[in-house]
C-alpha cells in the first residue's frame, strides 16, 4: 500500500516539500549559526549543505519561503510529478547550497528559496520532456528571465525593499542551474529504463 502510494503521480513529489516545510519549522528553534550554510565549514561539516536549506532569519523569511513551497507541492501535484522528480528535487538540495562556493563572500546562507527555484526547473525540465513543451519550456524562460534579472554575478547580498533579511541571488541561479540538471539526469535515466524494459518485453 505503502509503495503504491509512493508511486501515485504528485505524492511523493509533496512528500519531500512537507519534508522541507517541517524540517524548517524544527529548525526555527534552533541557533541558525548550528545549522546555515557556511562556506568555511563545507569540508568539516558537509552536512550543512542539507541543514542550511532549513534556516530562516525571520518571520517573514519563513513565511515567504513557506508559500513558495506551498506553490510548487501544488505546481508538483498539478503537473502529476511522478516518484523520480521527487528524488530530482532531493538531489538538488544540497548542491544548490554548494553552488554558493562560486561566491566564498556569502559567509552564512539559510532559507528554501533555492530550493523553490529548482523545484520549478525540474517541473519545467519534465513537462518539456512529457510533450508539454509550450507550457514548460514558456515556464522555463520565465524562470530563467527572472533569475538573470537578479544579476546573480553581481554583489552577492541584496536588500529588497519590504524585507527585513537580504537576498543571495546566486541561490536563485544555483537553484536553477541544479533543478536542470537533476531532472535531466533523472528523466535520461527513466528513458533508459523504459527502453531495458521495453527490450526485454519484446
Amino acid at each position: 500500500m505503502t509503495a503504491a502510494l509512493w508511486r501515485r503521480p504528485g505524492w511523493a513529489w509533496c512528500a519531500v516539500a512537507a519534508l522541507l516545510g517541517l524540517g524548517s519549522a524544527i529548525a526555527y528553534s534552533v541557533p541558525a549559526a548550528a545549522l546555515e550554510w557556511q562556506p568555511g565549514l563545507a569540508a568539516s561539516e558537509p552536512w550543512r549543505a542539507f541543514s542550511g536549506a532549513l534556516v530562516h532569519y525571520s518571520t517573514m523569511h519563513m513565511a515567504g519561503n513557506a508559500a513558495g513551497i506551498v506553490l510548487v507541492a501544488a505546481l508538483g501535484v498539478a503537473a502529476r510529478a511522478p516518484w523520480r522528480l521527487a528524488l530530482a528535487w532531493i538531489a538538488a538540495w544540497p548542491l544548490t547550497q554548494l553552488g554558493l562556493l562560486v561566491q566564498p563572500e556569502i559567509a552564512h546562507y539559510g532559507g528554501l528559496s533555492g530550493l523553490v527555484h529548482a523545484a520549478v526547473a525540474i517541473i519545467c525540465v519534465y513537462l518539456i520532456g512529457a510533450g508539454h513543451r509550450v507550457l514548460g519550456g514558456a515556464m522555463l524562460a520565465g524562470e530563467i528571465v527572472k533569475v538573470l534579472s537578479e544579476a546573480p554575478w553581481g554583489a552577492p547580498l541584496r536588500h529588497p525593499e519590504g524585507w527585513d533579511i537580504a537576498v543571495a541571488p546566486l541561490a536563485h541561479a544555483s537553484g536553477l542551474i541544479a533543478g536542470v540538471l537533476c531532472a535531466l539526469v533523472a528523466e535520461s535515466l527513466a528513458r533508459m529504463l523504459h527502453r531495458r524494459e521495453h527490450g526485454r518485453a519484446s
